[in-house]
């Protein structure tokens, strides 16, 4: 028999509603095979190993799915399936060459063989903890950079691995298991080609830009790829006009703006590093002519144009999240609201503001809030021409609201 996890009573809810997690404080007791035969504990006194497939059940009784267990973490049972124990551990290599199969199908409806895009995408392709991105080089060469964050894909690694190689078949593998989250599941941080070394650095191309990307050493898992039809919406919206890339990291907006028509692009990041890799980016485009990097403060940059009357008539905002706890929600609104309200005053009549917040916890009600007082408080009139968030490579799981964790607004400044 599987150990089995019994929940708390009324705890079931949101598990039958698709949210994968059981928390410490959600569970009742737990059943588990001993010398003895079958024994009933808590969750502290349960004989039961860390990484174990578990069977969650109600409590009063009716079975809620399969996950795997593991006691380092406040997040105890992560799901992994709706399907008991023994059907998943009879054969767990066909249980993931499907699951990998599935979300390989459902980016094959949305992009081409040449596009790069995140393949897996954890809890929302119901492979809690595991990341893939799928980058194309532009000798079309696949690369995937994996990132394996959680027990439970942890345990399932070989057979994931084993799934990727077969199903995408790529040209190189690199293993970005080093988010600090790891070392709260209790695991080691791992960075490294899974077989044959590559290049660390490749060139992709992205809505017919290219872009210089670094499996090894770029951010998290090399590129934000969320933000891809973003960039192209924004592009889009560039013909002839002059335009500000605030927290630009590689360019990438700016560049879809040089590639719409821009008559002027300036791209600003406070990292000297960014800053480097944004020029060599525009040196890739060949637009120095209408493209160049700025190093500075983005709240700095923006106060000292306001104060010298520089307009500009579009204005993409793409900060790095401002807060990743519930806590720090009011200091978070705080800094959206300075750069927002900051980027409105420098608009020309009727500029367009894309602005965005990649905080799951400075949710849509926040942001759309924030951006009401922003507009109040700079005695602007703002039209949302469009609501937009993750591209379809990041699915968002019904019961899981982290999955829906990007906003972006397309506005006109009036």
């Amino acid at each position: 028999m599987y150990t089995r996890v019994f929940l708390n009573k009324k705890e079931e809810e949101e598990i039958k509603q698709g949210f994968p997690w059981v928390f410490d404080n959600e569970i009742s007791h737990i059943k588990f095979d001993s010398a003895e035969g079958v024994k009933q504990a808590s969750l502290s006194e349960a004989v039961v190993d860390d990484g174990s497939v578990v069977e969650v059940f109600a409590n009063a009784g009716a079975f809620l799915g399969t996950g795997v267990i593991n006691r380092a973490s406040k997040i105890t049972v992560r799901m992994i399936g709706t399907e008991h124990a023994d059907q998943i551990m009879a054969d767990a290599q066909k249980f993931y060459d499907e699951k990998i199969q599935a979300a390989y199908d459902l980016r094959k409806l949305h992009y081409s063989i040449k596009d790069s895009y995140r393949l897996v995408y954890g809890e929302a392709d119901f492979i809690p903890g595991l990341i893939v991105e799928r980058y194309v080089d532009v000798n079309k060469n696949v690369y995937l950079v994996v990132q394996f964050s959680t027990l439970s894909c942890e345990v399932f690694r070989k057979e994931i691995l084993h799934a990727l190689r077969k199903i995408v078949k790529p040209y190189g593998i690199y293993e970005k298991s080093d988010a600090p989250s790891r070392e709260k599941e209790g695991l080691k941080l791992r960075s490294c080609w899974d077989g044959e070394v590559r290049d660390e650095k490749i060139i992709i191309r992205e809505n017919d830009v290219l872009i210089e990307v670094d499996l090894v050493n770029g951010q998290k898992t090399g590129y934000f790829l969320d933000q891809k039809d973003n960039r192209r919406v924004a592009g889009s919206l560039a013909q002839g006009k002059r335009v500000l890339d605030t927290f630009t990291h590689t360019g990438a907006f700016g560049l879809n703006c040089v590639k719409g028509g821009a008559k002027e692009v300036i791209a600003v990041d406070i990292s000297p590093e960014a800053v480097e890799l944004v020029n060599k980016n525009i040196e890739l485009n060949k637009a120095g002519k209408k493209m160049k990097a700025v190093c500075a403060d983005v709240f700095d940059l923006l106060k000292e144009y306001e104060k010298s009357g520089e307009k500009f008539d579009l204005i993409i905002l793409d900060p790095p999240a401002f807060t990743k706890t519930a806590k720090n929600i009011e200091k978070a609104y705080g800094g959206y609201k300075e750069i927002n309200l900051r980027a409105m005053r420098l608009l020309n009549q009727n500029g367009i503001l894309v602005t965005c917040s990649c905080s799951y916890f400075f949710d849509s009600e926040h942001f759309y809030g924030m951006l009401m007082k922003a507009a109040e408080d700079s005695k602007k009139r703002v039209q949302i021409l469009e609501k937009r968030g993750a591209g379809a490579d990041h699915p968002v799981l019904l019961g899981y609201p982290k999955s829906e964790y990007l906003k972006c607004a397309v506005c006109r400044v009036n």
